[in-house]
């Protein structure tokens, strides 16, 4: 681990929910370490981070934003992560290959649930992390409370660093529960040292027995020490928390205002000093580093107007130079990203993040050594399924081809993006309403490929009731050979989920065997388009009997007479509409389960049972079945009842019929759109 100086950079993540203020966090990181003459805001759009158009328009981070300085000669690189739920993957990706994170709380205790789905990550797979609890200047909350209901999201042990000093209703300063060295906060400038209030020593020296009492449950010296009744050494105190830390035991927990300054050269000196350094990180992650060669992990992929495809790679050992070769390969190109900048570097060594240029087999996850790229790295987090879709269509027909190329490369970029053909549509599906449209806003900005959008379709499907025996003839008589087609076949419905069956009964010769196959195909064809204006399904068609013309019969023919007999016959069957079902399955607070219910209730839903969620205390698992139809804004819904952190997985599970006024409806609407 590094305590001290170190030429080797460390990565820090900055995460936590949308608007807890991470942006303004790094802003203020890089102006205290001197990397910035002045601080941007978000309101003016003069940040580091959060340069491109999409984000600036929105005041919200929507993918990972570098910044690198330099703090008491340390290098640092720190990746500002979206806080959206919708763009939860991007900050996942950047977890994986940083050294430490930062967490960022608001310092609401009714707010601390939305931390939950992300201190279960980083718990889980022990990443490093400490709580910076932002805008503590604009609340009276006391620190216990918030601390309490931090500590019900989380699975490791909570240790404040420090207490607050207030005056009246704000906070003033703080004092170090380590060294017991009080403080005067400044705006923008660093903090005074200030005696000890007599006000707070009640407060600090039992927050300070709570800090030492969690640590000694991991080191039998440090417990000796307490039950003897003596006082640690700051220096052993310290090299405590280090380890706890490094060994992903406790969350160091440290408070301020981003926005003012206040608390972040603290926070600037834990983690200088308590950080893990890149080559424990990669021991953390399984990567075996012995023989000094190259290794790597690709963690994001971009695709820029200028320098073209670039892999944002963390590397663990070896070094890089611009015009290196891999697996063969020349680099085209190596940069170092800062905000929205991308500059050419000459070299990258062991610890750096930089931007690998145009190795298009290179895929985010992946590893890479000298011989290109590698294996994807084990336990990469996995997109969550898509939960929202949009139809898309290019506004220039001409620009088909153009807007397939874009989404593939978006979808390199965002592994949580997909595409699909479905119900004749083109679907771009993803996390949500706000991750699509900044999909399509990147389409039209940076592919200028021009898109209109539409809901999805249902796929909704049409079966029969009854049977009924139907005979088609098909005869036209030009010059030359005609054509002539004469079939009986007896229709009848199938089970649910049986799908269409094709019976020959043919004997004697009455149609020839080699005509057979051209009926089963016009009745398929003409099974695309029912009754109702929608595919039909559970069907038997039966051949029975027919007629041919020696000269006149033809393939062709006998297809036709195959849609004939399916077009006249189906209306006769007792046609009725079925509409698809999901299984679906919300994963929430179990405070928020009765929302669930309504939600469920209110769009025509059937509960089927609730369960506790396997090792996430807490939480309750609902299953049930929801009309496809109805979820078209279900993530919308679901997010705004549960602050964010409420999620689903679905998955088709049946047809159902569907009747009365609903069907009509959409039985109408499917004779309008076709007519159009």
């Amino acid at each position: 681990m590094t305590t001290g100086s170190s030429a080797a950079p460390r990565v820090a993540a900055i995460v936590g929910p949308y608007t807890a203020g991470k942006t303004t966090l790094l802003e203020t990181l890089l102006f205290v370490a001197g990397a910035i003459p002045r601080k941007g805001t978000v309101a003016a759009g003069s940040t580091v981070g959060d340069a491109a158009p999409e984000a600036r328009a929105r005041q919200m981070t929507i993918e990972p934003n570098l910044g690198h300085c330099s703090f008491l000669g340390d290098p640092w690189i720190f990746v500002d992560c979206p806080g959206s739920v919708e763009l939860a993957q991007e900050t996942l990706a950047a977890l994986m290959i940083a050294d430490i994170a930062i967490v960022v709380a608001e310092p609401d205790p009714a707010r601390a649930v939305t931390l939950a789905p992300l201190l279960k990550f980083l718990d889980a797979r022990r990443i490093p992390h400490v709580l910076f609890v932002n805008k503590l200047d604009k609340t009276s909350i006391r620190m216990r409370d918030l601390l309490a209901a931090l500590q019900q999201v989380s699975a490791r042990p909570l240790v404040l660093r420090e207490v607050p000093i207030r005056e009246g209703d704000g906070i003033t300063g703080y004092v170090d529960l380590v060294s017991e060295r009080a403080y005067r906060y400044n705006e923008n400038k660093p903090s005074d040292l200030i005696e000890m209030p007599d006000t707070i020593r009640p407060r600090e020296s039992e927050a300070r027995q709570q800090l030492l009492e969690t640590i000694a449950d991991f080191d039998d010296a440090l417990l000796e020490q307490l039950l003897e009744d003596r006082t640690p050494a700051p220096a052993d105190i310290y090299a405590q928390l280090r380890k706890d830390l490094s060994g992903g035991l406790i969350v160091p927990v440290f408070f301020g205002s981003a926005e003012r300054g206040n608390g972040l050269l603290r926070l600037w000196k834990a983690l200088r000093h308590e950080t893990p350094s890149h080559s424990a990180t990669a021991k953390r992650l399984g990567l075996g580093l012995s023989d000094g060669a190259i290794c790597g992990t690709v963690f994001k992929t971009l695709h820029q107007p200028h320098t073209g495809k670039l892999s944002l790679t963390r590397l663990w050992q070896g070094e890089i130079a611009e015009n290196a070769s891999l697996g063969g390969k020349r680099l085209g190109g190596l940069y170092r990203v800062m905000g929205g900048h991308v500059d050419k570097t000459p070299q990258a060594t062991a610890g750096d993040l930089v931007a690998l240029g145009r190795i298009d087999d290179l895929v985010t996850g992946q590893m890479l050594n000298a011989d290109g790229p590698s294996e994807m790295i084990v336990d990469w987090p996995q997109p969550a399924p898509p939960v929202h879709a949009l139809a898309l269509m290019p506004t220039d027909r001409k620009d088909e081809v153009k807007l397939t190329a874009a989404l593939h490369k978006l979808c390199e970029e965002d592994p949580s993006l997909h595409i699909e053909q479905s119900t004749g549509q083109l679907l771009l599906k993803g996390q949500g309403e706000i991750h699509l449209k900044l999909a399509v806003d990147k389409l039209q900005q940076r592919f200028n490929v021009g898109v209109r959008t539409a809901q999805r379709l249902t796929a909704y499907r049409e079966t029969i009731r009854q049977g009924t025996h139907q005979h088609a003839r098909f005869k036209r008589q030009s010059g030359g050979h005609g054509q002539f087609a004469d079939i009986k076949v007896e229709i009848a419905p199938q089970p649910r989920g049986a799908g269409y069956s094709f019976v020959n009964r043919i004997v004697g010769g009455a149609i020839p065997k080699n005509f057979i196959p051209a009926v089963d195909e016009g009745i398929q064809e003409a099974l695309q388009r029912g009754p109702l204006g929608f595919p039909v399904v559970d069907v038997m068609v039966t051949l029975v009997d027919g007629q041919f013309h020696s000269v006149d019969s033809s393939d062709q023919a006998f297809r036709t007479a195959g849609g004939i007999a399916i077009s006249e016959g189906l209306p006769k069957c007792g046609p009725v509409l079925l509409e698809p079902i999901q299984a679906v399955t919300f994963a929430v607070p179990n405070e928020y389960t009765a929302k669930v219910h309504a939600i469920v209730s209110s769009r025509r839903g059937q509960i089927l049972g609730i369960a506790a969620k396997d090792d996430w205390p807490g939480w309750d698992e609902i299953e049930c079945y929801l009309p496809e139809a109805e979820m078209q804004d279900l993530a919308v819904e679901l997010r705004s009842m549960t602050l964010g952190v409420g999620t689903f997985v679905a998955r088709f599970d049946h047809l159902q019929e569907l009747s009365g006024k609903l069907a009509d409806r959409v039985v109408e609407d499917r004779r309008r759109a076709l007519a159009a």
